[in-house]
C-alpha cells in the first residue's frame, strides 16, 4: 500500500487543492493520502475561516483518506517551527512513503539540493550571513533570503528563495534531512494565483486568501462558487465565517489584564523583549485585532509574525512550553479528525507502527498524557474552546441583526400600508 502525506490549512479548501490531490494519485499511483491539517488557527496568524472539523469534511470529500491535525503550537508556529511540527507527527507515523507539496520551482532535485547545501546544516558562511541583515534590522525571512541570495548569486537562486512555496518546501526537506528520515519528498509546479493574491480570476486557480477576502467582503458563498468544489460550496453556504477582528475584544481584555511592564508579553511564544515593547508601546492606541497588528508592524517586525504573537497572547502559549516541544522531538501525538471508509483500511497499520499515541478522544487522552504531550493536547483544546465561543458571538450578533432587518421591515411594510 502506497502513502503520500500532504500538509496543508485548507482555508477553505479550493480547485487547486482538489487538483493537488487529484495529480498526486494519477502520477504517484497513490493508494491512500493523510493529511496533517492546522486546526482552528493557521500560520499566518490568523482564524480559520471556517472550523477544523468543516474543513476536514471538505478534505475527505475530495480526494483525502485521514485527516490529523497538527498542534495548535506547530500551527501558529514560524516556517521552520510548521514544518517540523508536521513533518514530525508524519514521521512517526511509520507507515508514510512520499510527503508531496507544491512548490514554485516544481523541481525536487533542485529543491532537495539547495536545502541540503545551504539550509539543513546551516554552514559557518550562512550562519554569519543572516546574522549581518538580522543586525541591520531586516526581518527573519528578509534577512535569511538576503543571506542565501549572498551566498548563492545566481538568478535561479535567487527566484528560489524568495517564492513562499519554496521556502515552506525547503523547510520540510530540511526537516526530513535532519530526522534521517525514510519518507520521500515530492513536489509538484504550483499553478494558478500566488497565495497572496486578493483577486479572484476566472481562468485560473485562485488563491485561498483570495477566496477568503471575497466571502469576508460579501458574507455568501455565491462568489466562489466556480473556484471551489460543489460539496465545499454547499458547505460554505451554511457557515459562519470567522476573521481575525471577531477576536478583537478578547485580545484586549488579555492585554489589558497584563498591560504592567514592557516586558510583561515577552515570556509568551515567539515574542521576546522587542515585540514586547512595541505592542506594549502601542496599547493605548488599540482599536481592533487588525489595525493593531498593521500599527505594530515595522522593518523586522512583519505582520504575519506580529498576528502570530498576538494569537499567541490570546491562546496564553508560552515560549517555555514551545522550547519544550522542540526538545521533546516536537509532534507528541496524532489526533484524528477524521477519515474515509478507505482511509480506514491504514489506520490498523498506523497503529501498529507508530511511535506516539493516536488519538480519537481527547478527552480520554487528557487523562493519559503527561508532559509536554499532555500540554500540546491542553492549548488545543483551549484554542477550539476559544474559537468556539467567538463562533458562537458571532452567530449570535448577526441572528440579532437579521431579527431587526426583518423588524424593521414589517414596521415599513405597516406604515406604508397605513398610508
Amino acid at each position: 500500500m502506497k502513502v503520500t502525506a500532504v500538509i496543508a490549512e485548507y482555508n477553505p479548501f479550493h480547485n487547486g487543492h482538489l487538483y493537488h490531490l487529484d495529480m498526486i494519485r494519477r502520477i504517484h499511483n497513490t493508494d491512500i493520502i493523510v493529511v496533517v491539517m492546522s486546526g482552528d488557527f493557521v500560520q499566518r496568524g490568523i482564524p480559520a475561516i471556517v472550523n477544523k472539523y468543516e474543513r476536514c469534511r471538505m478534505a475527505l470529500a475530495n480526494g483525502a483518506d485521514l485527516v490529523f491535525e497538527l498542534p495548535v503550537y506547530f500551527a501558529l508556529g514560524s516556517a521552520e517551527y510548521f514544518a517540523q511540527g508536521a513533518v514530525s507527527l508524519l514521521d512517526k507515523l511509520g507507515v508514510v512513503d512520499l510527503l508531496h507539496f507544491g512548490s514554485e520551482a516544481g523541481d525536487i532535485s533542485l529543491l532537495y539540493a539547495f536545502t541540503d547545501m545551504a539550509i539543513a546544516h546551516e554552514s559557518d558562511l550562512y550562519k554569519a550571513a543572516l546574522n549581518k541583515y538580522l543586525k541591520l534590522g531586516y526581518s527573519f525571512p528578509a534577512s535569511r533570503d538576503s543571506a542565501l541570495s549572498d551566498l548563492f548569486p545566481s538568478q535561479t537562486v535567487s527566484k528560489l528563495v524568495s517564492a513562499p512555496n519554496n521556502i515552506l518546501g525547503m523547510e520540510y526537506i530540511k526537516a526530513l534531512i535532519q530526522r534521517n528520515s525514510a519518507i520521500k519528498p515530492v513536489t509538484l509546479t504550483r499553478k494558478g494565483d500566488g497565495y497572496t493574491s486578493n483577486a479572484l480570476h476566472p481562468d485560473s486557480f485562485a488563491s485561498a486568501n483570495a477566496i477568503r477576502k471575497t466571502l469576508y467582503q460579501n458574507t455568501a458563498a455565491d462568489a466562489v462558487k466556480n473556484h471551489v468544489p460543489a460539496s465545499v460550496y454547499a458547505a460554505l453556504l451554511q457557515q459562519t465565517f470567522l476573521c481575525a477582528n471577531d477576536f478583537s475584544e478578547i485580545l484586549s481584555y488579555k492585554m489589558l489584564q497584563a498591560s504592567a511592564s514592557k516586558d510583561v508579553f515577552a515570556h509568551y511564544y515567539d515574542i521576546g523583549a522587542q515585540l514586547s515593547h512595541t505592542l506594549h508601546n502601542n496599547l493605548s492606541r488599540y482599536i481592533s485585532f487588525e489595525d493593531f497588528a498593521l500599527l505594530c508592524k515595522t522593518k523586522n517586525l512583519t505582520y504575519a509574525r506580529i498576528c502570530r504573537g498576538l494569537m499567541h497572547i490570546l491562546l496564553e502559549m508560552t515560549q517555555e512550553n514551545a522550547d519544550a516541544l522542540k526538545q521533546n522531538d516536537y509532534s507528541q501525538y496524532a489526533r484524528l479528525l477524521g477519515f474515509t471508509a478507505h482511509g480506514k483500511q491504514l489506520l490498523k497499520s498506523i497503529k501498529a507502527n507508530t511511535s506516539i499515541p493516536v488519538i480519537t478522544k481527547p478527552s480520554n487522552a487528557l487523562r493519559q498524557l503527561r508532559g509536554p504531550a499532555l500540554m500540546s493536547l491542553q492549548s488545543d483544546v483551549h484554542a477550539a474552546d476559544i474559537y468556539d465561543n467567538a463562533l458562537q458571538q458571532k452567530q449570535l450578533r448577526l441572528s440579532g441583526q437579521a431579527a431587526r432587518i426583518i423588524r424593521h421591515n414589517e414596521l415599513t411594510s405597516q406604515i406604508i400600508k397605513f398610508l
